[in-house]
């Protein structure tokens, strides 16, 4: 859909396939008025609109659902560009390949795309949902094949158009972390636009639950720029918390470097970031809390500590010295771990995009994505119990779930 594709173009009984690169020169009755651009070049505006209903609903079923395949269920909350603050009445418009990978128009589904003049068009698994005022959405469908090329992952693609003045615009695909084509490299070219789409696969009787959360605006170019923006420190709400290898001091994993998300991506995870002004009474009274969450929650959250003073750094004295906090505070389960610098490259902390000169930012993730922030954060009740509604308030409603491959 962003880039120029093969078109694959399959003449078999009256079914077409074709890549995502379809375009429609005719215009349409469903399609909005003339909108502000954003989003950058966008060649599927036409087919978005393409045999839309007008009454649309929160909760849509692809005709793929009631098919041979894996069923699905694709789900999430679409945000302000905040990350917390949810939008009703988005509309967002979703198609993907069949599982043999194609894309096949059937002239017995109404909602199935006619092929153009080229050949080309989305098929018939598409559809469309209108956030609910939660800013919720439910699509049910089937797992998508990769293309038979198979040369990028399985992908769903999605384009949002929001209540207001602005174009459409696409979102990062929603990909699979189990699937092999989604590689390393694969997935360092994704810009996060509308936040990641790389979905963890959780399993609820026999249907497979990806959740896709979409922050509007977030890494869409041309996006009106929010004045009340927060000073910035880390990666936004919505994106995948990196992957990065500090060394551990004290607790979990000591003497090792062990990257956070990588082996404790599964649940909730905190990492508290502290740069080059340490208040140390403040840092002992976060951790005393941190530790305190970590031992009720149990398996279900993991926190780390990680230091990146980058004055007079020396990796035997940072070594000692978080020795010695941990012992202080009697630290059994938060890992306390340091970097050389937030602009270190060798332990990728580089990747976080931390703000050194801030007091502190506090990074929970779920499932590898980042789903809160908060920057200059004092130890108090108040926020103590911000930190813990924070954690209740995004575990959602498949928290527990089993992965796919532990099912």
């Amino acid at each position: 859909m962003k880039s120029s594709l093969l078109a694959i173009a399959l003449f078999l009984t009256g079914i077409t396939f074709s890549t995502c690169n379809a375009q429609q020169s005719a215009s349409n009755p469903n399609a909005p008025s003339q909108s502000m651009q954003v989003g950058g070049d966008f060649e599927n505006n036409a087919f978005t609109y393409y045999g839309m209903p007008r009454v649309l609903s929160a909760i849509d079923t692809s005709a793929g659902f009631h098919e041979n395949g894996q069923k699905l269920l694709i789900t999430g909350t679409v945000f302000r560009k905040d990350g917390k603050t949810p939008v009703p009445n988005v509309l967002i418009y979703y198609y993907h390949t069949t599982p043999s990978g194609r894309y096949i128009h059937r002239h017995t589904e109404p909602r199935s795309m006619e092929p153009n003049a080229q050949g080309q068009t989305h098929g018939y698994l598409r559809g469309w949902v209108q956030s609910d005022h939660n800013g919720q959405y439910k699509i049910y469908t089937i797992r998508p094949g990769a293309y038979p090329t198979h040369d990028e992952p399985a992908h769903i693609h999605l384009t949002v158009k929001e209540p207001n003045g602005l174009s459409e615009y696409y979102l990062d695909d929603i990909v699979f972390d189990d699937d092999r084509l989604l590689t390393t490299a694969v997935r360092k070219k994704f810009k996060n636009r509308g936040g990641s789409g790389v979905v963890r696969l959780l399993v609820k009787d026999s249907i497979h639950v990806g959740e896709r959360d979409i922050i509007l605006g977030l890494n869409i170019p041309d996006y009106p720029k929010d004045d009340s923006e927060e000073t910035s420190s880390g990666l936004s709400i919505g994106e995948d918390q990196p992957s990065f290898i500090p060394y551990h001091a004290y607790g979990p994993d000591k003497g090792k470097n062990t990257c956070p998300v990588c082996k404790y991506g599964r649940y909730h995870g905190i990492i508290l970031f502290i740069g080059n002004h340490p208040k140390w009474d403040d840092i002992k009274r976060w951790l005393l809390f941190l530790e305190e969450e970590s031992i009720q929650r149990a398996q279900y959250l993991k926190v780390y500590f990680v230091y990146g003073n980058s004055i007079q750094y020396s990796k035997e004295n940072r070594q000692q010295l978080l020795e010695a906090l941990g012992k202080e505070l009697h630290i059994q389960r938060t890992a306390l771990t340091y970097v050389p610098s937030f602009s270190d490259t060798h332990t990728e902390a580089v990747l976080n995009r931390i703000n050194p000169d801030v007091e502190n930012t506090f990074i929970i993730y779920k499932h590898r994505r980042i789903v809160d922030k908060y920057i200059n954060l004092k130890p108090d009740k108040e926020n103590f119990e911000r930190i813990s509604k924070a954690l209740e308030k995004t575990k959602g409603e498949y928290f527990y779930l089993s992965d796919v491959g532990n099912h």
